[in-house]
């Protein structure tokens, strides 16, 4: 059994398909046909909804976090707990809410097939921001495609809703929603079955590694950004899934002298606060990681966990020197990350074995980090090529050396022949050079839609030109980065 709120109805559900989606839950079982389906991968925000959680500040006071999702994209199960709006609950006693209105007196709808969408993600806007900038609304509506090519309108829409935010029903209902959340938070785990399929829901790591020994044909689901795929692209049902986005200890970032530890649940939006500070590449980066719905659900731990050889967080934790706590049962081991992956979607992660934590080291002023991002799309897209550099240099001299790409091999790996040409060397565009053309020993790209294994070549070399020439010359790194 699951339990969640939709909007102000409690809903408890017992033998639905766990590879149910909440785009098809909404249209098919609520007959709600407000949210629309695009692409059914996660690129449009036509069918973005808005899922509303409990969190805990330090003070143990709760308060409701609103975060847009892709609803494609999320199964039905990963409701437990939480509250799902969608477009219909926007209305209220007969009146539009104020970012509905703000799109009828902008002109902000065309065909109108994209605004449910719209209107989802400029409502989630105003509750988590107060007077967003320019900035804060195209991040939030960067997820969101309009093919009638209407943006103008729609960030008028968004100034006059967002910049003066109205009270509204869920404004005053908040104190209620707080307690009817408490009511049903989960206290043991769930589950959700439908006498073929079935998706457990723990609430504690010590039952999600007792889960996973029992269930080692399982798949774990944290945002499952990537593992819906197989259902909604690849028509691959999927008997058996845990879902971990309700453990809290996989979702907790940690800081001590020398590193911090991400829970491998913690999802991207969260992690984002945390890296930034450190290592202000790596925030800008994760800015550039697919669109705002997609790293409100898409997770740290799962963006290593499939392997992907395109993933952008490996190359940049990789460089940075990270571990990954991997846990099975009670026995827990620590391995480097660049040591997890072994092939192409080939990991070191044992049966029944899961990724725990990241720990990633703290900033040294000693050390000079930078990473970069080649897509065909400023935002929304996976890179081409992706680049991080990780170097000590010490009285013009490079004392350690760590450099990694992603999109340059079957795994995200380390370029181990630049890192040579770069290791006590003096830093002069004469090293550089010499490591660039180490790179075409580490590396033979291939070529696919994205880019070809030439471009891919010439883009890492170019890419680590590009880290000489910022570092030597500091103020040019925004104006440069900005266009990469």
């Amino acid at each position: 059994m699951i339990q969640f709120l939709l909007n102000n109805e409690l809903r408890t559900e017992h033998s639905l398909d766990p590879n149910l989606t909440v785009l098809n839950y909404l249209r098919e079982h609520l007959h709600k046909s407000g949210t629309k389906e695009g692409c059914a991968s996660g690129d449009c925000g036509a069918c973005t909804v808005v899922v509303g959680e409990l969190e805990t500040d330090a003070q143990g006071e709760d308060s409701l976090r609103y975060r847009s999702l892709n609803s494609c994209l999320t199964f039905v199960a990963s409701l437990h707990g939480k509250q799902l709006i969608s477009v219909e609950d926007l209305k209220h006693q007969g009146k539009l809410h104020s970012v509905q209105q703000a799109m009828v007196d902008c002109h902000g709808s065309q065909c109108g097939f994209c605004t449910p969408g719209f209107v989802m993600s400029l409502f989630a806007l105003q509750k988590n921001s107060a007077q967003p900038d320019s900035h804060k609304t195209h991040e939030a509506l960067a997820g969101n495609l309009c093919r009638c090519t209407g943006y103008r309108p729609i960030l008028d829409a968004a100034e006059q809703s967002c910049g003066k935010p109205q009270p509204d029903q869920f404004d005053e209902r908040k104190t209620q929603t707080i307690a009817r959340l408490r009511s049903i938070t989960p206290t043991q785990t769930g589950e959700l079955n439908d006498g073929d399929k079935r998706c457990l829901v723990p609430q504690t790591v010590a039952d999600l590694a007792q889960l996973y020994e029992a269930h080692p044909q399982a798949r774990l689901l944290a945002g499952g950004t990537d593992l819906a795929l197989e259902v909604t692209q690849f028509h691959r049902p999927l008997p058996v899934m845990i879902y971990v986005g309700n453990v809290a200890e996989l979702k907790r970032i940690a800081h001590f002298d020398d590193r911090m530890e991400i829970g491998a649940a913690t999802p991207l939006t969260d992690c984002y606060a945390a890296l930034s500070a450190e290592y202000p590449d790596f925030g800008e980066l994760l800015q550039r990681f697919a669109s705002l719905q997609i790293r409100n659900q898409g997770t740290l731990g799962g963006n290593i966990g499939n392997a992907s050889p395109i993933g952008d967080s490996p190359p940049l934790l990789i460089a940075l020197g990270a571990q990954i706590v991997l846990r099975k049962g009670d026995t827990r081991r620590t391995l480097a990350l660049e040591d997890y992956f072994i092939d192409y979607r080939v990991t070191a992660r044992q049966e029944s074995e899961f990724i725990e934590t990241i720990i990633v080291p703290k900033a040294k002023a000693q050390r000079a980090f930078r990473a970069y991002k080649v897509s065909k799309r400023l935002d929304d897209d996976i890179s081409a090529v992706c680049a991080a550099f990780n170097l000590h240099v010490e009285d013009g001299s490079i004392v350690d050396a760590r450099v990694a790409y992603g999109g340059m091999a079957a795994i995200p790996k380390r370029a181990a022949a630049c890192e040579k040409a770069l290791k006590g060397a003096p830093w002069t565009s004469e090293t550089a050079e010499r490591a660039c053309q180490a790179l075409a020993e580490d590396f033979t790209p291939l070529s696919d839609f994205r880019a070809s294994k030439e471009y891919r070549l010439l883009s890492a070399q170019n890419l680590l030109r590009k880290y000489f020439i910022e570092l030597q010359t500091p103020t040019l790194q925004t104006r440069v980065t900005a266009y990469v």
